[in-house]
């Protein structure tokens, strides 16, 4: 749903759970197809220094328990509205990527009140979905959702499909994103596996203490594991990815009180420590800053500025005299910017305000 730990979904009425309070805020998001190294998840124990071997009992992930827990704990949250609609909960989806829901909000908001529907969105700029997606990072993201939008209108009509082979189509749109949408905005059995749900499984299934992106086996065991009922399949997985934000935490998991304590083997086996974590990546002096400092100018424009404009309060360092060209560069490649005939850089079709 990085990663920074965070769950999306259904504060709106999703199909089978219904969340009456908002709890806290941050969700983390899948999506690597890579093979995992975890145990198989045939063994159903963790083995450990302190615990030794240990058997998760039957029915570990109790669909029963989780709901009662999503109803009492889940967020409120506008994507999980009725209202929200297939559209409302594809930006959504596309926002929340490596983005916590507390940053989000205020950019979904303002984007769903600007671009309601894909249409709306299609016949503005891409560079206005840049400058409304200000400080979100990966302003990728906001090509591919102008772009996703464009498709949605000429291929369907300005809706959001349902079926996963339209979704999968769309620019932007991977394995995890397709399938939260077809769950979540549409009811669909769908195993919907981000890092909290991951998280969750390799702990309360595996006994151990995993760390890293979903990936296809992942999925593979959760879809093996939801209720055969769709309404109640959705269910599950919304209430596992927010189990997963709220409770399941990386670093402070809160075991008191969690509806799968009486089963889990993680919990059993004594909380054995999982592999280390690689350490959070540092920010100041990246490409990535220098990038965001570019593209904060570019925002804040009323118009197309030139490479003197760009540079002074950008300048490059010491270290690395080539990186603001390195930077402006890339960011003209990716689109995210351009150059016009004059030489001058904006906005991808913006020419002023």
């Amino acid at each position: 749903m990085h990663h920074s730990a965070d769950g999306n979904l259904p504060g709106r009425q999703i199909r089978g759970a219904t969340p009456r309070r908002p709890a806290a805020d941050r969700r983390e998001r899948p999506l690597s197809a890579s093979r995992s190294t975890a145990p198989s998840s045939r063994r159903s124990g963790a083995e450990s220094g302190r615990g030794g071997p240990v058997t998760a009992p039957a029915g570990r992930l109790d669909a029963k328990r989780l709901a009662a827990f999503f109803a009492a704990e889940g967020r409120d949250l506008p994507w999980r509205r009725p209202a929200a609609g297939g559209w409302g909960v594809l930006v959504s989806e596309v926002m929340l990527q490596q983005t916590p829901v507390a940053r989000v909000l205020p950019i979904y908001l303002e984007w769903m009140r600007r671009w309601p529907t894909p249409a709306a969105l299609a016949a503005d700029s891409p560079g206005e979905a840049v400058r409304t997606w200000g400080r979100l990072g990966y302003p990728r993201r906001a090509l591919r959702l102008h772009a996703a939008a464009a498709v949605l209108v000429a291929e369907h009509d300005g809706r959001v499909p349902s079926d996963l082979p339209s979704l999968l189509a769309l620019p932007g749109v991977g394995e995890y994103t397709a399938r939260a949408v077809a769950a979540f905005a549409f009811g669909r059995r769908h195993p919907v596996v981000d890092t909290n749900v991951r998280r969750v499984l390799s702990r309360a299934v595996r006994g151990v203490d995993e760390h890293g992106p979903a990936t296809a086996r992942d999925r593979d065991e959760v879809e093996r594991l939801l209720p055969t009922e769709p309404r109640a399949a959705v269910a599950f997985g919304a209430a596992l990815m927010e189990l997963g934000a709220l409770r399941c935490t990386v670093t402070s998991p809160v075991c008191h009180g969690c509806p799968l304590a009486d089963r889990c083997a993680w919990l059993a086996a004594g909380r054995p420590a999982g592999p280390a974590r690689r350490p959070a990546q540092a920010w100041h002096g990246t490409d990535r800053q220098m990038r965001g400092r570019i593209m904060a100018l570019l925002r804040d424009a009323d118009g197309p500025l030139s490479d003197a404009d760009l540079y002074p309060t950008t300048a490059p360092t010491r270290q690395d005299p080539t990186q603001w060209r390195r930077c402006l560069d890339s960011l003209l490649a990716d689109g995210l910017a351009v150059r016009d005939q004059d030489g001058l850089v904006s906005l991808p079709g913006v020419t002023g305000r």
